[in-house]
């Protein structure tokens, strides 16, 4: 006799990888290929490039400038960036780290400076 059952109820179906031909559809690829470039610019109806973006705005790996009408950049804060509308493009790109105000938890690496020991 043989007995035909249904499917366990318990398995989980996993998603498919993602295609490696796409690269941009992640955080890392999309990092990796404006670190690349040195900058990649985002058309003001791609949502998703703009979250995934802005993502990365807040942890400091990439820096949002606003493409204005006349052509001139605005740098946006993660906070700007997270508000901002889709009716102008972006300009992603890596940061320069030079002139750029010190983050909380970043060491002063100022040559010359000494640290106080207490003894």
């Amino acid at each position: 006799m043989s007995s035909l059952s249904a499917p366990p109820a318990n398995v989980l179906r996993f998603r498919a990888p993602r295609s490696l031909a796409a690269p941009g559809l992640d955080q890392r690829g999309f990092m990796d290929a404006v670190y690349a470039a040195g900058s990649l610019p985002v058309a003001a109806d791609d949502r998703s490039t703009k979250v995934m973006a802005t993502r990365l705005t807040i942890f400091g790996f990439v820096v949002i400038d606003e493409v204005q009408a006349d052509g001139s950049a605005r740098r946006l804060r993660a906070s700007e960036a997270f508000q901002a509308s889709g009716t102008r493009p972006w300009r992603v790109s890596k940061p320069s780290h030079r002139g750029e105000p010190k983050r909380a938890g970043m060491p002063d690496v100022r040559p010359g400076l000494r640290l106080a020991h207490s003894i």
